[in-house]
């Protein structure tokens, strides 16, 4: 009796937390590090998608299998919809729209898997200060080379979706993640892609209940940079 009335539920107080995911690495890596805290409840993941084309934005991912992703962590998923050409305005005013929401049901933090662009970190944090909200970023300054080897290790598996054809050929969309693919990478191109070299879907690991299936499509080039791989 003295038990359950001096029991504590961890996850009351834990502080909550909105999840940034794109359906890439990063995201997974990030999430997996927070998850493995008890000071934090992921409430949602928070997903950009391109409304003309129903995919994730930048990774060309489809919507169905970003679904699926966030029924295998069993986290809710929030979607924000964003014109092909959007700008910043519409952008920031869509997020804006949602964070408010999640801040009034007492979400306090939002969480990113950014590791060293120190831009991109002050824009989120500033918008963030706004909204009166903080940022969090599980794997800030870690050594990427360390990552995206740590990545492979605890036994995440992903596939690469798009890569900028300015720093890597076509041949490089369309592969799996894996010691081959870090080593064949030019010696200036992040190992995790940081700057926008490529992205990637993945599709099992730790932090999911079960595998995501998939199947390759066809490849394209778009924007007469961005070589994609569509995954079915």
């Amino acid at each position: 009796m003295c038990g359950d009335l001096f029991s504590v539920d961890i996850n009351r107080l834990a502080e909550k937390v909105l999840f940034t995911w794109s359906g890439g690495k990063d995201s997974a890596m990030a999430f997996y590090e927070l998850k493995k805290s008890n000071g934090y409840e992921i409430t949602g993941l928070l997903t950009t998608i391109t409304e003309d084309y129903d995919r994730i934005s930048m990774h060309g991912v489809r919507r169905a299998l970003l679904e699926k992703q966030a029924d295998f962590l069993r986290i809710p998923l929030e979607k924000v919809f964003i014109s092909k050409r959007s700008s910043n305005e519409e952008y920031e005013s869509r997020m804006r729209a949602v964070l408010e929401k999640y801040r009034e049901a007492g979400v306090t933090s939002v969480a990113f898997g950014d590791i060293f662009l120190e831009e991109l970190r002050r824009y989120r944090e500033d918008n963030l200060a706004n909204l009166g909200m903080k940022g969090i970023f599980p794997i800030w300054k870690k050594d990427s080379v360390k990552l995206a080897h740590a990545f492979i290790d605890q036994g995440f598996r992903a596939v690469i979706t798009c890569v900028d054809s300015q720093v890597l050929n076509k041949n490089f969309v369309g592969r799996e993640f894996d010691m081959k693919f870090l080593y064949d990478l030019p010696p200036a191109v992040d190992p995790c892609g940081e700057n926008g070299e490529f992205h990637s879907f993945v599709y099992d690991g730790p932090i999911f209940e079960k595998r995501v299936a998939y199947t390759k499509g066809d490849i394209v080039l778009r924007d007469n940079r961005f070589y994609y791989c569509d995954i079915l």
